[in-house]
């Protein structure tokens, strides 16, 4: 390899890991100050450079949201899909999944925040952003899918409305986000184990 090539990796990859710092810096201001209210002087001073100096890297505040909350959907979609093409039953489908969830809190708590308390005014502000709209979508029809199938075989109450089930699952794992933290006494997976018993005590069919 000639040394002008060793130069360019070497350059595009300090380029794509100072990328990524800056988007975590990014992503931890949104998270807590909110999207609107954040300035992108605010997210420079964060991430310690000038607010110019943001610009190379990225062209808006807009780019930046947008490449946060992408990732995060595209790994947490990625994980799901497995899931739901291992063929388990419906309850280790909904233990996978809740565990998966708990994953993507631990790895991106930032951009979960940002995607539950910001996406709906994203998706109704901007085109780009449709993309926010169709992952609800499909989530909610995941969930209510898994748990009508689960009602069908028995595994799940059917006494109990699957709307609501879902909603009660999608509240109790999503709102963690807001007070999790990587480090907390009881990490990420082992607070998913204990919610999953307390939901599948109130959940599971009775043999």
């Amino acid at each position: 390899m000639s040394p002008r090539r060793r130069d360019a990796e070497g350059t595009t990859s300090a380029r794509a890991e100072r990328r990524a710092e800056l988007l975590a810096a990014a992503a931890q201001v949104f998270a807590e100050r909110g999207y609107t209210a954040t300035t992108v002087r605010e997210v420079a001073d964060a991430a310690g450079i000038l607010g110019g100096s943001l610009y190379y890297h990225f062209d808006s505040k807009e780019s930046m949201v947008e490449e946060i909350l992408s990732t995060f959907l595209d790994d947490m979609w990625a994980g799901f899909d497995r899931i739901l093409a291992a063929g388990l039953g419906a309850r280790e489908t909904l233990e996978a999944l809740v565990a998966e969830s708990f994953r993507c809190i631990d790895v991106y708590r930032p951009a979960v925040v940002i995607y539950q308390k910001e996406s709906r005014y994203l998706a109704a502000t901007w085109e780009r952003f449709g993309y926010l709209a169709e992952s609800w979508r499909r989530h909610q029809e995941m969930w209510l899918g898994l748990i009508e199938r689960g009602i069908a075989e028995g595994e799940f109450r059917s006494d109990l409305d699957p709307a609501l089930i879902y909603r009660f699952i999608r509240d109790a794992v999503w709102v963690a986000a807001s007070w999790y933290q990587p480090g907390e006494k009881l990490p990420a997976e082992e607070v998913g184990t204990q919610y999953l018993s307390i939901v599948l005590e109130g959940i599971q069919a009775t043999t």
